[in-house]
């Protein structure tokens, strides 16, 4: 039987953000729901090594991470739904309501979207399965590992060369894989890149698949030339698929102002959409950055502003909020 809901907070998704805007949102005594939606936890509970999330000296693992953030949540007052919101009504301002795949409604006088965005993928055999073996779609996040080693970068437009770049610091040998004669990055990447004596550059070569080696890490790539079909190998210890991230934003899709990669506008420096009481963190709003730690960041940032939200609001006797005089 469907269940209404009501809470001063309600936070759309979980990860690094959501997790950090109910920790500081509960402190506050804001009783927020949770709806952690359809990866609880995020990114990070795909991800096995973390090395450089603040207040750990040894490298942990991104699911432990993730289920320490929900348990802290939890124990400061947040109440978690395993649910996932289907709808948005944000046209009459707070309260604002939402209605859950479960037929749960949620009655909310503030919303925190922290639906994050998901790294797009090649699609190929082996991807997935050598996910955190040799496979990354961050370059940031794990070019630590590949120190001294061979990497490749597969993508041709700012973000690819951007990691490709990144990696320098770490290896000396960056092979650059491109499925065209020429990049789509802006021409001071581009400079910088064919500057790099580090960076070489595969033209016209697509990757049909990524292979393990004896110890079941990444080995080797098999590629195809898109010119002349034929095949060929490349030796790698690391490989980094860098073709773009897709934020979960169709949900807010003609309700909320976006760009037009579909990552979720907000007030510079701020986490405030353009409508009062709502306001987004994260990944799903950050296609620079895209850290737990930066995240986290934004999670806090939006609780705090919802607070400050809710202490100018008057609400009545029917829930209905309104400007404080």
């Amino acid at each position: 039987m469907a269940t209404t809901h009501h809470t001063k907070m309600l936070i759309i998704g979980s990860g690094p953000a959501g997790y950090s805007a109910a920790i500081y949102a509960a402190r506050a005594m804001l009783e927020p729901i949770v709806v952690q939606g359809l990866q609880p936890g995020g990114q990070l509970t795909i991800t096995t090594d973390v090395e450089n999330y603040p207040g750990y000296r040894e490298v942990v693992q991104g699911p432990w991470l993730m289920e320490e953030m929900k348990a802290q949540a939890e124990h400061v007052g947040t109440r978690m739904m395993y649910d996932i919101i289907t709808s948005v009504d944000l046209d009459n301002g707070s309260p604002f309501r939402a209605i859950g795949d479960s037929g749960d409604e949620y009655i909310a006088d503030t919303i925190v979207i922290a639906t994050g965005a998901q790294a797009k993928w090649l699609g190929v055999p082996g991807e997935q399965e050598l996910g955190g073996k040799g496979v990354s779609a961050c370059a940031t996040c794990d070019g630590f590992f590949y120190r001294g080693k061979k990497v490749a970068v597969i993508g041709g437009g700012n973000t690819a060369v951007e990691e490709a770049l990144y990696l320098t610091n770490h290896s000396d040998d960056v092979t650059l894989i491109h499925r065209r004669d020429e990049l789509r990055a802006e021409k001071i990447l581009q400079d910088r890149l064919f500057k790099s004596p580090k960076i070489s550059t595969l033209w016209n070569k697509t990757v049909e698949r990524f292979e393990a080696g004896e110890n079941g890490a990444l080995s080797h790539l098999v590629l195809t030339d898109t010119q002349t079909g034929e095949t060929s190998t490349l030796e790698v210890d690391g490989a980094f698929v860098a073709i773009g991230h897709a934020p979960a934003t169709e949900l807010f899709k003609g309700k909320l102002a976006m760009d037009e990669s579909g990552y979720l506008d907000v007030e510079p420096g701020t986490p405030k959409t353009a409508i009062p009481g709502v306001f987004a963190a994260g990944d799903v709003t950050d296609h620079v950055y895209r850290q737990a730690v930066t995240a986290a960041g934004m999670g806090c940032m939006a609780a705090l502003d919802g607070e400050r939200f809710l202490a100018n609001l008057d609400i009545d006797q029917d829930g209905h909020a309104e400007a404080a005089e």
